[in-house]
């Protein structure tokens, strides 16, 4: 029989979704599951977006332009000008979901065996998207006892060689909520200036900032405009995870050069998906004002709830809608499995995703588990007493000493 690739071998499975057959299973056992494990909001997608949809009137199910209709690059430019971007619909190039965006930014930018540094953890399918690249990615770990803030620059540093081409971050970070300060990125901005290098900026969370906080994106800092590499998508901003529509920005022209190339071989972005968004960027301010009241409470409850719990800490995120706990068990994999298999509290369990699969330095997160807040408030505070008395019965619970012992070792 033909063997498969090196690539499909070495690919990682999903922290977020490989648990999915025990949650299954869970169900048809009759249990209720608390989802926590995926970032999939229950927020109601803005109305207008989808009466743009239902609305649609068009003969012909027709190709785009590779790089997306001019019609809604004009829009996006409205929205991200009011941002203060300073940019204009050449700068952007519509892609399949921001995962699109990342993988041509990555074979734009970067050549096989091109290294790239990434804080960890860090959004899991960055692996994955390396692999299909053929790049290298260094993880540079940050930690949970300070909230997962950036690493010092000398770490930074201690990790780029000649084969270093560009640094990744997610701000606000999935899967830690971590919320970059105007200072940490001033030192990103002189550190790719330093060395030459390219600054990818996730932004898929960019709406989601906490008590007060100012979100800083490398848009506005000066002098790195061929530095920079934005990805957003419409996904987690909108509650639209099942468009698929994300756009790739830069105002470095040969980037925007090559990129094009990337999109015109996979031809266009959906049509449908585009009307859809263009729709969106009129989306009133209040929409966005409610939702970030009721992520806000969200976060509440739960950093408070694990805070609460014996043997558990969680840092309060200042962004995004995750949290990355730590626990008083062996094993995230095996306590996440053990959850949905073998435990129910009041007939329900709880689905998370390992922090593992976060990571790419080898027993990092091996304690961890990352939680998505986006349930209702209820869901949430009975998702949190079943953790509770999951970890009183879980037979691998042990002292935190012994588990930084064995990352030690």
């Amino acid at each position: 029989m033909p063997k498969i690739s090196n690539k499909g071998q070495v690919i990682p499975a999903s922290p977020i979704r490989k648990l999915t057959p025990f949650a299954e299973q869970a169900k048809l056992d009759g249990k209720k599951v608390y989802h926590l494990n995926i970032g999939q909001p229950d927020i109601e997608t803005p109305e207008g977006m989808l009466n743009a949809v239902k609305n649609i009137d068009f003969k012909v199910w027709a190709y785009t332009a590779s790089e997306g209709t001019l019609s809604y690059r004009k829009k996006l430019t409205e929205y991200y000008n009011k941002l203060n971007y300073g940019i204009d619909p050449s700068n952007i190039i519509v892609t399949t979901g921001g995962s699109e965006a990342i993988t041509i930014a990555m074979m734009t930018c970067l050549n096989p065996g091109d290294e790239v540094i990434i804080p960890e953890p860090f959004y899991a399918n960055y692996n994955s998207f390396a692999v299909q690249s053929d790049i290298v990615v260094k993880p540079i770990l940050s930690y949970i006892d300070n909230g997962f803030a950036l690493p010092a620059i000398s770490e930074f540093e201690k990790l780029i060689t000649n084969r270093t081409k560009a640094i990744i971050i997610c701000n606000p970070n999935n899967p830690t909520g971590y919320l970059y300060s105007k200072e940490e990125m001033q030192a990103l901005k002189e550190l790719v200036l330093k060395y030459d290098l390219y600054l990818f900026s996730d932004e898929a969370y960019r709406e989601f900032c906490y008590d007060g906080r100012e979100f800083i994106s490398p848009m506005h800092l000066e002098g790195i405009d061929d530095n920079v590499i934005i990805m957003d998508t419409v996904s987690k901003r909108y509650s639209a995870c099942g468009a698929r529509l994300g756009c790739l920005i830069t105002k470095n022209k040969e980037v925007l050069q090559a990129a094009l190339k990337f999109a015109q071989a996979r031809l266009s972005p959906g049509l449908v998906e585009q009307i859809a968004g263009e729709a969106a960027v009129d989306t009133p301010d209040s929409y966005f004002e409610t939702v970030n009241k009721e992520y806000t409470h969200r976060r509440d409850i739960l950093v408070n709830a694990l805070n609460q719990m014996d043997g558990v800490f969680c840092p309060n995120p200042g962004g995004a809608f995750y949290v990355v706990a730590k626990l008083p068990i062996d094993n995230a994999d095996k306590f996440c499995q053990w959850i949905l298999e073998s435990f129910s509290h009041n007939n329900a369990t709880v689905m998370m995703a390992p922090a593992t699969g976060f990571y790419s330095t080898k027993g990092a997160g091996v304690n961890e588990v990352r939680m998505a807040y986006v349930l209702n408030t209820t869901d949430l505070q009975n998702a949190m007493t079943c953790l509770e008395e999951a970890l009183k019965v879980y037979p691998g619970t042990v002292e935190q000493e012994q588990v930084a012992a064995s990352v030690q070792s």
